[in-house]
């Protein structure tokens, strides 16, 4: 099973400029002969691999039908660093600068499963990053509302999902742990960083019906990707998927 790891790790400056001159010569090589589209397919095949291999966490054997084809058509090389395109479709994260990555795509494709998103559906994402997790669920959902808290990423999403023509997403730069009441109540939600516990302001602004998705736990120790479950008449469930490593959720909460 490959696990989500946040990019924390200390370097050198010299191991930081041979890397980075290292990237850029496989960069400088294979860009011109890339084939997204069938790298995609690769990456599904991948995606479709894992789920295979956990199983006995996920409780299923494929993904919806519909988040994968969302996964096999979004440009993910749009949404990382030039620097580290020729590995978009590598099934890992990546770093895309402040200490931040977009997610794994096998995390992507299952958080998505999970929130199970209908065409009706009005989503909120805690955490835009490069923007990735919310161009898969507007492909799904009707309206999507992210929050990124690093102000240079909200702005540079922003932007990144304009160009690609992204008109059912808005991203508000701001403490996600909050949530966004103008807009709320939310049929679904999804937080895409860690924390101690399921944040309450995020609880009170999701549907009864509603579902979220989010990692919880320590970081750098044990993390759970947490489904949570609200019934009809506002009764609070929990279950525990899988063991996840996320980036932390910030803020002066």
């Amino acid at each position: 099973m490959r696990l989500i790891f946040s990019p924390c790790h200390s370097y050198s400056p010299f191991l930081l400029l041979l890397f980075t001159l290292c990237v850029i010569a496989v960069t400088s090589t294979a860009a011109p002969g890339l084939n997204w589209h069938s790298q995609r397919q690769a990456m599904v095949k991948l995606i479709e691999q894992d789920v295979a291999e956990t199983v006995a966490y996920i409780d299923k054997r494929k993904l919806d039908t519909r988040v994968m084809q969302a996964m096999a058509t979004v440009p993910r090389h749009e949404f990382v660093p030039l620097l580290f395109r020729p590995f978009a479709y590598r099934n890992r994260p990546l770093a895309i600068g402040y200490g931040q990555t977009i997610s794994q795509p096998f995390i992507v494709a299952l958080m998505t499963d999970l929130l199970a998103p209908a065409p009706e559906h009005k989503i909120l994402e805690v955490g835009t990053g490069s923007g990735y997790q919310a161009a898969i669920l507007s492909q799904l959902a009707g309206k999507v509302y992210s929050i990124e808290i690093i102000h240079e990423l909200a702005e540079s999403a922003t932007q990144r999902l304009k160009n690609l023509g992204h008109s059912n997403i808005k991203v508000l730069h701001g403490d996600g742990y909050y949530g966004w009441q103008a807009h709320a109540p939310f049929d679904s939600i999804i937080v895409t960083a860690v924390g101690g516990q399921v944040p309450p302001p995020l609880l009170s602004q999701l549907k009864p019906g509603g579902r979220m998705v989010l990692p919880v736990g320590e970081p750098f120790s044990v993390q759970y990707l947490l489904l949570v479950e609200k019934s009809m008449n506002g009764v609070i469930t929990t279950r525990q998927v899988l063991p996840v490593r996320f980036v932390p959720l910030t803020g002066k909460h």
